[in-house]
């Protein structure tokens, strides 16, 4: 129970600040978000004061008093008020991200649940064939391509399979069919979001591919492994049931992990495919400095990260009952 309660303690810690630095970092930047605002409205270089008042107001900056001010901004997070946005005035920033954060979610999930199976198996069975050309072939192949930026991997991917071969759409979330729960739409979504999939794809195991492979070939040298094999065991069976078992947990940890870098280069492919999803949102909002929607999808994205590294280390400890026990 303590292990949980740690556990949960951190989370909430991590949340608190989390939701502390959303609010200090715009208020740190120079300028006057509300001068930029009313200025890109009225296209004049002289402002109206009161019109600054009142953007300001709407923004959460309209007391001076940073306090009071922060105070009033947890109350307006704990009511699920995060503003009006700018860039789809007059609508609340929380509706906007809602009609994003579905497509985002369902293209960063199946994308990181199949990089996670598709890495763990390719490192587990290079590291029980260590040392050949797969395994060779395996390493230097994920380092290389795991340098590779994902918007040019991207531009390479549309350029073949949207343009030259035309076997995917290029752009969008679907195209003319009638949104709902049949299945035209679904297969539509789906062929639209296979061109973004496969660009996220192609980086995404390769973390789990050498966190799997390096851990596992550790494993393989421990003193139960020679114990299992001096009991005649299949190799096989050591590998897979025993090394891989234990390699796995790392790998686990690190899926919550990982989740972040991949939403966060999921940014630049959203928008090269123009994905109606979080990435294109935040390129719409950084586009027109629209501070309220910036400062929610990062607060959104911060905290779906954390809710899932949070969920992650509970597990480990029903996994692992070695990391309730430890001190």
């Amino acid at each position: 129970m303590k292990y949980y309660l740690r556990k949960t303690g951190y989370f909430l810690l991590t949340l608190w600040a989390a939701i502390t630095l959303n609010f200090m970092i715009p208020r740190l930047q120079p300028g006057d978000p509300a001068e930029v605002m009313v200025t890109q409205l009225t296209g004049r270089g002289e402002v109206d004061p009161a019109q600054v008042q009142a953007i300001r107001t709407m923004l959460g900056y309209g007391d001076d008093n940073v306090f009071v001010a922060y105070w009033q901004y947890l109350q307006q997070i704990a009511q699920g008020d995060l503003g009006i946005s700018f860039t789809y005035f007059p609508f609340p920033v929380t509706e906007v991200i809602w009609a994003a954060l579905p497509w985002t979610l369902g293209l960063i999930g199946i994308t990181q649940v199949l990089a996670f199976l598709i890495g763990t198996l390719l490192g587990a069975f290079a590291a029980w064939r260590r040392n050949s050309r797969f395994d060779s072939f395996i390493s230097v192949g994920s380092t290389f391509i795991g340098n590779l930026q994902s918007f040019w991997i991207g531009m390479i991917i549309l350029f073949v399979f949207a343009y030259e071969l035309g076997w995917f759409p290029a752009v969008g979330g679907y195209g003319y069919t009638t949104p709902g729960w049949n299945w035209p739409f679904v297969a539509d979504v789906v062929s639209h979001a296979f061109l973004p999939a496969m660009t996220l794809m192609v980086t995404a195991p390769i973390g789990f591919i050498l966190g799997m492979r390096n851990t596992m070939v550790q494993e393989l040298g421990g003193d139960y492994i020679r114990l299992a094999q001096a009991a005649g065991l299949p190799d096989k069976k050591v590998a897979l049931g025993y090394a891989a078992r234990n390699a796995l947990l790392p790998t686990v940890t690190s899926f919550a992990l990982s989740l972040g870098v991949l939403m966060s280069g999921s940014i630049l492919v959203e928008q090269l495919f123009d994905y109606p999803g979080m990435g294109r949102l935040m390129g719409e909002a950084t586009s027109n400095r629209d501070f309220p929607l910036m400062q929610a999808i990062l607060l959104t994205t911060i905290t779906i990260v954390l809710t899932a590294s949070f969920i992650v280390d509970l597990l480990y400890g029903v996994i692992d009952p070695r990391a309730r026990k430890s001190r």
